[in-house]
């Protein structure tokens, strides 16, 4: 009996302390939670650091391939180097920059289209040329195949004579007509004066009456 007295007072000291223990652990805090907590925080800090480390390299980046562009777009438009009075020595804006890139390419697009213009009419040029000297060469060869053809034919004298006849019978028209006060006038006159005195039976009757004039002189 006293064993089991002993036995019983033991338990209930032991259950005591366990429901203390208990009680005591449960209004601790959990040390295990916070310390989880507190290394998650720096975690989260520095993620967040390396997204905004990373983004403003990227706007850096896309700043400098911007300022990069204006700056290879002054170094390429001659515009841009030259002196802006205007300005003095500011630096240009780049809205200045873009605009004088437009004007230069706008400059660019009608010098290209005045090449062109040029290189067609040197084309036609050069087939007017090819086709004169088909036709001379084929008037020499026919000269080498027949020597003797043409000697009768009117001499560079008389052909003179009648080109400076026509010449001056249009002339004599062209100063009675034509007004040389300005460039405007000049260009009026011209025009009136093709019309007027160019017609084709104008010309026809100036080279008949030039003709009967040098034959009358020649027999």
């Amino acid at each position: 009996a006293a064993l089991f007295m002993e036995s019983a007072r033991k338990g209930s000291i032991v259950s005591r302390a366990n429901s203390i223990g208990s009680t005591s652990a449960s209004s601790v805090p959990n040390t295990d939670d916070e310390d989880s907590d507190y290394h998650q925080e720096p975690y989260k800090e520095s993620y967040k650091d390396r997204r905004r480390r990373a983004h403003t390299q990227a706007e850096q980046k896309r700043r400098d391939a911007i300022k990069k562009g204006y700056d290879d777009l002054q170094a390429i438009v001659p515009t841009c180097e030259q002196q802006d009075f205007s300005i003095g020595s500011q630096k240009l804006s780049k809205a200045i920059v873009l605009q004088k890139t437009i004007d230069y390419i706008q400059f660019l697009h009608k010098e290209k289209k005045k090449q062109e213009e040029e290189v067609s009419t040197l084309r036609k040029d050069v087939m007017a040329l090819k086709i004169m000297k088909v036709n001379y060469e084929q008037i020499v060869k026919a000269h080498q195949d027949n020597p003797n053809e043409g000697k009768d034919q009117v001499s560079d004298e008389v052909k003179f004579n009648v080109f400076q006849g026509i010449m001056d019978s249009l002339f004599q028209s062209f100063n009675a007509s034509i007004s040389v006060t300005s460039f405007q006038e000049l260009s009026a006159c011209v025009f009136s004066w093709i019309e007027e005195h160019c017609k084709p039976q104008t010309l026809r009757d100036i080279v008949i009456g030039v003709l009967h004039q040098l034959k009358s002189q020649l027999y």
